[in-house]
C-alpha cells in the first residue's frame, strides 16, 4: 500500500540526510521525495511517498517522531489529504502525430511549453493517477524524456500543519 508522509522539519544542514538515512538504513525504499522551506523559513517540509503495510507505516511514523530536528509527522491518505505532481513530458511530434498529442494535452489541462519541428515539451500537473494516465497515452506516440517532481500533499479542510 502507498503512504504520503509529510514531515515538518528544522531547515538545517543535514536533516535530509538523517531522514533518508532512516529509510535506507531499515531497508524502507523512498518513492519520492520532496523538499522546500514552509512559510516560516526556519522549518522545511519533506514530502514522501512510500509504500508498505500500516506496520512498517507504523514504525516509520515512530522512528521520524525519535529524529531531534523532526517538529510534526503527518500520514495523508487518498481521503484527507489533496496531492499533487509536475510532470516535464518530451514527446516525439511527427507530422503524423503531431494532432494527437494535442488532443491528449487538451483532454489533460496539461500545457505545450516548447516546440520544435520533432518534438513538443509538456507541462503536466496533478494528482500521480492523472500523471500515469497521460503518460500511458503519449507512450506510444513516442516519449523521449520524462522529469517528474514526485508528489507534494497538503491536508484538506483544518486537518494538516500550520507553519
Amino acid at each position: 500500500m502507498q503512504h504520503t508522509i509529510s514531515v515538518v522539519v528544522e531547515n538545517e544542514f543535514g536533516v535530509l540526510a538523517r531522514v533518508s538515512g532512516l529509510f535506507s538504513g531499515r531497508g524502507f525504499n523512498i518513492d519520492s521525495l520532496s523538499v522546500a522551506p514552509t512559510s516560516d523559513e526556519s522549518l522545511s517540509r519533506i514530502t514522501i511517498v512510500t509504500r508498505g503495510d500500516d506496520a512498517i507505516l507504523e514504525q516509520i511514523t515512530k522512528q521520524l517522531n525519535k529524529l531531534v530536528d523532526v517538529i510534526k509527522v503527518l500520514d495523508f491518505s487518498e481521503d484527507n489529504a489533496i496531492e499533487r505532481e509536475l510532470a516535464l513530458i518530451k514527446v516525439a511530434a511527427e507530422d503524423e502525430s503531431r494532432a494527437e498529442v494535442l488532443r491528449i494535452v487538451d483532454i489533460f489541462r496539461a500545457k505545450i511549453i516548447d516546440v520544435t519541428p520533432k518534438s513538443y515539451t509538456i507541462e503536466a500537473t496533478g494528482s500521480p493517477i492523472k500523471i500515469n494516465a497521460i503518460l500511458d497515452l503519449l507512450r506510444p506516440l513516442g516519449l523521449k524524456e520524462l522529469v517528474r517532481t514526485g508528489s507534494v500533499a497538503i491536508g484538506r479542510g483544518a486537518k494538516g500543519w500550520k507553519g
